[in-house]
């Protein structure tokens, strides 16, 4: 069943309906997230709100073809509320504190200080994660959503509401921005290749 045929469901009465597009979507809304705001409990709950948004206002979905493109524009404004909210309000964690140090940048020089040269798969992500949260949000949304969520750029630009152009000139900057991150941490590429 696609994900119109569960909401012409839901919109004729069928409100368990909505569990299947929850389910089916809430991995990739999930993930979405998580590469955005950089934290994993937070992320479960913004993909939460991102779900009850949708439910709230399933039933003014003009398109139910277009539900992709809705239900990304949905998380990318929820994580761009989320990350002002942090700005005006930042918070000190205790591990930072006990160290005297931001623990995220701590963390990385750890990461980055091990003799191993060899970097495993999920010390990769981690790095990867770590290094798109160092890169401008809006270069961020754009490299999620075309190198993680495989979304096309006419897609990408609709859930942004932006020309094409900029959102391949935006993904053109993320990208470089990554790479330089991984230069300066030193993170070569047969280093990755050596992994993958």
């Amino acid at each position: 069943m696609t994900d119109a045929e569960l909401i012409r469901r839901f919109r004729d009465g069928e409100s368990h309906a909505f569990n299947g597009l929850a389910g089916r979507w809430h991995r990739r809304l999930y993930n979405f997230v998580l590469r955005q705001v950089g934290d994993r409990e937070d992320a479960h709950d913004l993909c939460q709100k991102v779900l009850i948004k949708a439910h709230r206002n399933l039933r003014r979905l003009r398109d139910p073809e277009k539900f992709s493109t809705w239900i990304y524009q949905i998380a990318v404004n929820t994580c761009r509320d989320e990350l002002r909210r942090r700005r005006r309000h930042p918070t000190i964690s205790l591990e930072s504190l006990e160290h005297g140090d931001d623990s995220r940048q701590d963390g990385t020089k750890r990461f980055l200080a091990r003799t191993d040269t060899r970097i495993h798969q999920c010390e990769l992500r981690d790095l990867l994660n770590r290094a798109l949260q160092c890169i401008p949000q809006d270069q961020r949304i754009v490299v999620v959503l075309k190198e993680y969520e495989q979304r096309k750029f006419t897609e990408i630009a609709a859930i942004l509401k932006l020309p094409v152009n900029t959102v391949k000139s935006r993904l053109y900057y993320g990208l470089n921005n990554l790479r330089k991150l991984m230069d300066q941490w030193n993170v070569n590429r047969e280093t990755i290749d050596y992994e993958m």
